[in-house]
């Protein structure tokens, strides 16, 4: 019996990743169901809610396409003048951009590293994202596990920093699957007592 009853929990452990990516797809399959009726609901024709989400798309794509390629948009570039007149919304803003920024590896080389710094206390490391960096501080931001969008913002001197092999997806992984997606044993070896 006991056997049997760890086979099951065994099997239902086995389903959760299937669970949470159904989750995931159900979730952006009903914003997405909304957002059609929302469009089709304003228009109520057919047509202009296809004709709506081709425009959007070609936006999108066209934008997309000029930002990789040489960097910058007369749509944003517009869109960014207007909002830097408004106060508050302008610095909303700003913060908002260079956290996507930061996270798309856009305009900061630095944005997408990945150091370790010893936390809680000495001889515990932890992986962080060098959020930027000034002469010889660097400014971190320390996710916690699995939710690696909460954490702290710390400034460290860069003797306190050891680099990471790992890109900002792998240190992303490593925090949500609270350490079990870890491919740099090496690396981990390399960290001082």
């Amino acid at each position: 019996m006991k056997k049997l009853l760890n086979n099951f929990l065994i099997g239902i452990l086995a389903f959760i990743p299937i669970y949470v990516i159904a989750q995931i797809v159900f979730f952006v399959n009903e914003r997405f169901t909304d957002l059609i009726k929302f469009v089709y609901g304003y228009y109520d024709n057919y047509l202009m809610t296809i004709l709506t989400f081709a425009v959007s798309f070609t936006l999108f794509s066209y934008v997309g396409l000029r930002l990789s390629s040489i960097g910058g948009s007369w749509i944003i570039s517009t869109i960014d003048s207007i909002i830097n007149r408004i106060p508050f919304l302008n610095t909303v803003y700003r913060v908002t951009k260079k956290v996507v920024n930061m996270f798309s590896g856009h305009e900061q080389k630095e944005a997408r590293e990945v150091v370790y710094i010893e936390y809680p206390k000495e001889g515990l490391w932890v992986p962080a994202y060098v959020t930027n960096r000034t002469k010889d501080r660097y400014i971190l931001f320390v996710p916690t596990s699995p939710n690696p969008t909460s954490g702290f913002t710390v400034i460290v001197h860069e003797s306190k920093v050891i680099k990471s092999e790992m890109d900002i997806e792998q240190a992303t992984s490593f925090i949500i699957s609270v350490g079990v997606d870890y491919d740099l044993s090496d690396e981990a070896k390399k960290l001082p007592k």
